[in-house]
């Protein structure tokens, strides 16, 4: 099970390595969270520089995706080539998760189907722009799409992410290891609540996309 971050030159730290973080509690054997980038070593809007441990074309082909935002989104969207690749990505055969920005990459690739998206205030107007209905919430998904607005709503997509893949059971555990001491029971209640409201009644990680 292949779980891509794609993370682009100027992301957003709170985007990727929360998602990432949550993202590698849930490890299993066969679970690999990977930090994807058409660059060798992408550097944060604030100067942090990582390492990618793999290319755009791995996550294209990856079980699940989450496309990370960052300050050059609106950049990214015009690179031709870039968005030549990622047509390859198909809710069909795997989930794909948004944060911020992102929405506004799965917009233009057309990857939404007419759903509505949750997105960042700063990015809103062009998502709508793209002719997408922006709401006002954190999280919205609905069959193998989902997308978040604000940094720390990537807690949410890593949550949807292995409720789908591992079980309900496995995000709520996940969850509650990143959660606050004292808050943890409250963190835990908010975002399965969440997680249910926008996740086909009795779903299983079985369901998840191949």
């Amino acid at each position: 099970m292949h779980i891509a971050i794609l993370t682009f030159d100027g992301f957003n730290e709170l985007d990727s390595l929360i998602a990432y973080g949550i993202l590698m509690r849930a490890r299993t054997p066969d679970w690999r969270v990977s930090i994807a980038s058409p660059v060798a070593r992408p550097v944060s809007l604030s100067g942090l520089t990582i390492e990618a441990q793999c290319t755009v074309e791995d996550a294209v082909s990856a079980d699940a995706v989450l496309i990370g935002s960052g300050i050059k989104t609106r950049e990214l969207v015009q690179d031709s080539a870039l968005m030549q690749q990622l047509k390859g990505l198909d809710p069909q055969r795997q989930l794909l998760a948004a944060q911020c920005s992102g929405a506004l990459i799965l917009a233009k690739l057309g990857l939404l189907g007419g759903l509505p998206a949750c997105t960042d205030l700063t990015t809103k107007p062009w998502v709508q722009e793209a002719g997408v209905e922006v709401l006002n919430q954190p999280f919205f998904a609905r069959g193998n799409v989902a997308t978040a607005g604000g940094c720390l709503a990537s807690s949410y997509l890593a949550a949807w992410l292995i409720a789908r893949l591992q079980g309900v059971e496995a995000a709520r555990e996940a969850i509650h290891y990143v959660a606050p001491v004292g808050e943890k029971e409250d963190a835990v209640k908010r975002t399965m609540a969440l997680l249910e409201a926008h996740m086909p009644h009795g779903l299983m990680a079985s369901d998840a996309a191949r």
